[in-house]
Formats: structure tokens, sequence, C-alpha cells
């Protein structure tokens, strides 16, 4: 089986920019908001826009949340979800030396899938894939969060291993409400 996941590159780019334009977005917490201003990106510099994608160094500056507050950068990347198409994206965060993320941080993954592709296992193969590239980073184990009701999403962490560690409230930054957070145990 041939490799998913793909590194964001120019060759993928207008595949990416059709499917935020059809409406989809990489952000299930910000939504539009999040891909209108990812095709801002792109339009205005996609060189540096893609660069953006992959920042092991944690170099592009501060993050800043739903509710405008800004945390520093912790290393991470992007890859893209292909077959031949644009399928989605999966990103992958850490901080160098432990597992432990800052409370602001809801996981080590997270992902979202075009819905004309739902259904189709490319969240759990993607997933899987990923979890190789967190192994290789060294990490014991990820933690990946969701929501009560996203089963699909609950599934795919299943799947790949994640246990059930927690229910919590998320960060008013987030909008609050109940998630689950997963741990999927990398080293045995």
């Amino acid at each position: 089986m041939h490799r998913l996941l793909v590194k964001p590159t120019v060759e993928y780019l207008q595949s990416y920019r059709s499917a935020l334009e059809r409406g989809w977005s990489p952000d299930n917490v910000n939504g539009r908001k999040t891909a209108l201003a990812q095709l801002e990106k792109i339009g205005a510099n996609s060189d540096e826009f893609l660069a953006s994608l992959d920042d092991r160094g944690a170099e592009g500056g501060p993050i800043t949340l739903p509710d405008g507050t800004q945390f520093a950068r912790l290393p991470g990347f992007v890859r893209w979800i292909w077959d031949g198409d644009f399928k989605g994206s999966i990103g992958f965060r850490w901080q160098r030396g432990t597992a432990a993320l800052p409370p602001h941080v809801l996981g080590h993954i997270g992902y979202a899938v075009v819905p004309w592709a739902e259904g189709r296992g490319y969240a759990t193969r993607a997933l899987a894939e990923m979890l190789d590239i967190a192994r290789a980073e060294g990490l014991p184990h990820v933690e990946i969060t969701t929501t009560p009701d996203n089963v699909s999403s609950q599934r795919v962490i299943e799947k790949n291993g994640g246990v059930l560690v927690e229910q919590f409230e998320k960060l008013a930054a987030y909008g609050g409400g109940r998630a689950l957070r997963y741990r999927v145990r990398l080293i045995d």
C-alpha cells in the first residue's frame, strides 16, 4: 500500500486550495474563518504558506487561540492526505524531550478529512502513518482529543490503539464544552 501522507508542496496546492474554496477547513474550531485566512495567505505568498506548514524548529512566531490569546509555538508540521487528490490534513506537534503538552494544547495530533471523502478510512490510515512519525520522534505516547458526539473520530483513534484516559472541559479559549482525551502508546 502506498503512503497516504505527503508534505505540502506546490504540486498539491491547487487541490488543497479547491477544498478550502468548497468550504472545508483544517480547523474544527474556527472553521470557515481559518479557511478564508489560509486562502488569503496562499494568494499573498504560496511559498511562504507552504513553508509555514512544516515548522519543526517552532520558528513561526506565536500561535493565536480562537479567543485571541497568544502562546509560544511548539515544533510541528502538517501533512496532507493524498490519493491522487486532496482528502484532508493531519498535524503533529510536540515539546522536545517530553510527551507532556502545555494546558492550551489539546493534543499532539489533529486531523480533518474533506466531507466528500469521509467514511472511506482516510483518517484511520493517516493517523496510523502519523503515529509512525511520532514514534520516530521518540515520544512514549501521544494524546488525541475529540468530542463526545464525534463517534467517527473516536473509532479512528481506537482503531489505532487509542485508549480513553479522561473526559474534560475544554478551555474557554476553544469555546468550552466537554471533550475526550485518548492516549496512544508508541513505545512498549
